[in-house]
């Protein structure tokens, strides 16, 4: 996942071979050779993006095993992963896609995905939301230096929400090991610099940052 123009958004592919040929689908492949999940998983990110794992967030969302999930046989069980990166680029498709696209979660979740993959990226949208309040990833949607501003729209993006700009500053200004200041500034429309900031040591974030209630996108 990515935000892109103000959204958060999902990457996704068009299958070319069967089953579900021609639906929209997120990408994925098998099990090579003694490949462990999490090297597959890295491997499949470098394929579809052309990106390292090792720079990017990259989580266990969970395991999906439903007899019917998948008519090919032998039986396909899915172990799945989030991946969170800023200013992704135009994916490429791999070998067994037509295509692959950067949807918005909202419109990927209005389509009749693959296989149970509107369940997988319910569970990867909610992990993202969930860990941003307990975990130190939002950065991982920033570039390297950014500013409160910029971390302010990943959550209010990720949650869908409005956050209230001082409360927010304060938190993540206040919560050990979040952020680290650069000293550098970056010229911002209103004529003010604002000061650049990297993420933190800390991976866990205290107090959290509890989501609004009613948050949904």
């Amino acid at each position: 996942m990515t935000i892109r123009a103000g959204q958060l958004c999902v990457l996704t592919v068009e299958r070319g071979n069967e089953p579900f040929a021609g639906r929209t689908a997120l990408p994925g492949g098998f099990l090579r050779g003694r490949e462990s999940l999490d090297e597959t998983a890295a491997r499949e990110l470098g394929e579809e993006t052309g990106l390292d794992a090792e720079a990017l967030h990259l989580q266990q969302v969970g395991v999906y095993s439903a007899p019917e999930r998948d008519p090919r046989t032998p039986r396909v069980i899915t172990c799945a992963y989030l991946a969170i990166a800023p200013h992704l680029p135009s994916p490429r498709a791999g070998s067994d896609a037509r295509a692959a696209s950067w949807l918005p979660v909202t419109e990927a979740r209005r389509l009749k995905l693959a296989f149970d993959h509107n369940q997988i990226l319910d569970d990867a949208v909610e992990l993202a939301r969930d860990q941003l309040q307990f975990r130190t990833i939002a950065p991982a949607f920033c570039r390297r230096e950014f500013t409160i501003a910029e971390l302010r729209e990943v959550y209010e993006v990720v949650w869908g929400v409005n956050l209230d700009k001082p409360n927010f500053h304060r938190k993540v200004t206040d919560a050990p090991g979040f952020l680290a200041p650069t000293g550098r500034k970056r010229p911002t429309g209103n004529g003010r610099p604002a000061a650049l900031y990297r993420a933190g040591h800390a991976t866990a974030l205290v107090p959290p940052m509890m989501r609004p209630t009613g948050s949904a996108f």
